[in-house]
């Protein structure tokens, strides 16, 4: 009988950490990212000896209905491993802080009604506005580059289809005309780290005919590792990983 006590005890001592130390800090950490969260579990993975000296060996997360810098997420599914914090200053309540970078690993799925609200967010709008911007930089006969400058677009719709989005808005110049501008690209993961437009069109007010370009090659950066990128009627899935820099 009392040999079996020594096991009881370590897993109350260790419960015990996870509960009332960890995962407040984690779950207090997770919701400072966002500005908004629907529901949100997470699962924390260790061992005592480990956790003490703030390494938490993996953190699995489900949430859903995010907004991150004004980017609507349906779903999330992520795993972070080999998570170094400042858990000496957590126990003395201060927040949880990343001490290294963490691979995380995961799922991520877009309605088309998210990413519709998404379209007044700075991040999504403005990298639709550079690439517009580069397009009719590019010698198309779309516009006359010298009055691209004064001219302000205004993403109204955007629609998934199989392979490809489409993504509505209005060209306003300095004397108020406007100019409606439809984009329609096929999407394709060439590397984990690059998307392909391809095939891409711009068409600038329905009495013209659509533009063909060249396609056109978005770099994600380093830190992202795609692995799948999945476009169906009305949603976007994309499986793969990245590096969350403290």
């Amino acid at each position: 009988m009392t040999s079996n006590l020594p096991i009881p005890a370590l897993k109350i001592k260790k419960s015990h950490i996870i509960s009332s130390v960890i995962s407040p800090a984690v779950r207090l950490w997770l919701r400072s990212q966002v500005q908004d969260l629907g529901t949100l579990q997470f699962k924390i993975q260790g061992g005592d000896r480990e956790i003490l000296t703030g390494h938490i060996p993996s953190v699995s997360i489900a949430a859903s209905r995010a907004i991150y810098q004004g980017l609507h997420l349906t779903d999330i599914e992520l795993e972070g491993t080999n998570i170094r914090c400042n858990l000496g200053e957590v126990f003395k309540g201060k927040p949880l802080r990343l001490l290294a970078p963490i691979p995380v690993s995961g799922k991520l799925l877009l309605l088309e009604n998210d990413l519709q609200a998404s379209l007044s967010s700075p991040l999504l709008s403005n990298a639709l506005s550079e690439l517009l911007d580069t397009f009719l930089k590019g010698g198309n006969p779309l516009q006359p580059p010298q009055n691209f400058p004064s001219q302000q677009i205004h993403w109204q719709q955007i629609k998934i289809d199989i392979g490809h989005i489409t993504l509505s808005g209005i060209l306003t110049n300095s004397t108020k005309e406007i100019t409606p501008v439809t984009i329609r690209a096929g999407l394709l993961l060439t590397t984990p780290q690059e998307i392909q437009l391809d095939p891409l069109s711009i068409q600038l007010s329905s009495n013209q005919p659509p533009i063909i370009l060249g396609g056109f090659t978005i770099n994600l950066g380093p830190e992202v590792d795609i692995e799948e990128l999945i476009l169906t009627p009305e949603q976007l899935t994309c499986r793969g990983g990245l590096r969350v820099m403290p």
